[in-house]
């Protein structure tokens, strides 16, 4: 199996339990830790739950997908501070983390999916 994992921040705690749903459904072996709202159950985001997800997944390489403008800001402060290797991913978070992870549980090399994912990219 890969040497990496994901890590999956959005602003709503739903919609990233979904994408992780659907993700599994094609890479069940593919390790994921994700995180949705705040603390309270609000919207947002929180740089401690970030930094948990990330420290969390057993996988020392990730692929970190974000949905908005905190969840940037807050994967970016959680990645430095993190002794993991992290690759901040800007792709839309469904089409890219799904592609992503079809991708490592195929044991596709890592350059091949990030090329795969460089298409997608988008100027967040």
């Amino acid at each position: 199996m890969t040497d990496y994992g994901i890590v999956i921040v959005s602003h709503q705690k739903d919609v990233a339990k979904g994408i992780v749903a659907l993700i599994r459904e094609v890479a069940k072996d593919v390790a994921i830790t994700y995180v949705g709202g705040t603390e309270d159950g609000g919207i947002g985001t929180s740089f401690e739950q970030v930094a948990a997800a990330i420290s969390q997944n057993p996988k020392d390489k990730l692929l970190a997908f974000f949905d908005l403008g905190s969840a940037k800001m807050n994967l970016e402060i959680a990645i430095e501070m993190s002794d993991k290797q992290v690759e901040l991913m800007l792709v839309p978070i469904l089409e890219g983390s799904y592609t992503a992870a079809a991708l490592l549980q195929a044991n596709a090399a890592i350059d091949m999916i990030e090329s795969e994912l460089s298409e997608m990219t988008l100027n967040k």
